[in-house]
């Protein structure tokens, strides 16, 4: 009886995401987080539009929660509006946008589209990036295509810190999966070698070290063999 109350229960929760993220509209919300306190339900909304989500005077958020009240029978939600900084290095908001284009453009520029995104994701300080396409693409080759750029883990400890989000494109020909990667700029990776001054200072003693070494070994050779003489 527990499993079953506690799958009903995320079902529910997963209802609620799924219905601020399509009310709100595609490409605006990153991530929908609940957190359940004394008081009622905290529902924080990451957007890197904020200003759309909340509406004239806060229109839309009270208008969301007069719905998640009724619709869902939450007691008492208190929603929050967390802002993404850089939208470009968030894995959810760049697939959205990648389907977006495609359903606006077509999937004849399903190429453009993401060197463009990939090139803009770099330029925004990512140390890697890898955006796979799959589905009706207008090619014979493969019906999976794959663009990446920079520095990306895949496994270990570095992979945990790898933003992973998906998306899906309705296009003419058919549905396009969109699967985005992106490791941040600010992500710690154990083996990560930063060269700086301070490095090639160690390689340049280094290297007047391992010179100096041969010089005194030739010394000593020569007087042993004028010893043996």
């Amino acid at each position: 009886m527990e499993e079953k109350k506690f799958v009903s229960f995320k079902k529910e929760e997963l209802g609620v995401k799924e219905y601020i993220k399509r009310e709100l509209g595609k490409g605006r919300i990153s991530n929908v987080s609940i957190e359940y306190t004394p008081v009622g339900e905290k529902i924080i909304i990451a957007t890197s539009k904020p200003g759309l989500v909340i509406g004239r005077r806060g229109e839309k958020i009270d208008e969301l929660t007069r719905v998640l009240k009724k619709s869902f029978h939450l007691d008492n939600p208190n929603i929050e509006i967390k802002e993404i900084i850089d939208p470009i290095l968030d894995a959810q908001l760049v697939s959205d946008e990648i389907a977006l284009l495609l359903e606006r453009k077509g999937s004849l520029k399903f190429k453009v589209i993401a060197y463009r995104m990939l090139q803009d994701i770099i330029k925004a300080g990512a140390l890697g990036a890898e955006i796979v396409m799959s589905g009706k693409l207008p090619s014979e080759r493969a019906k999976t295509w794959r663009f990446s750029q920079g520095y990306l883990k895949k496994t270990g400890d570095p992979a945990k810190v790898v933003d992973r989000a998906q998306s899906q494109a309705k296009t003419l020909p058919g549905v396009v999966g969109i699967e985005v990667r992106i490791l941040p700029p600010n992500a710690h990776i154990h083996d990560r070698i930063d060269v700086n001054d301070e490095l090639r200072a160690k390689i340049k003693m280094q290297g007047l070290k391992n010179e100096e070494i041969p010089k005194v070994e030739e010394k000593k050779t020569k007087k042993k063999k004028k010893e043996i003489k």
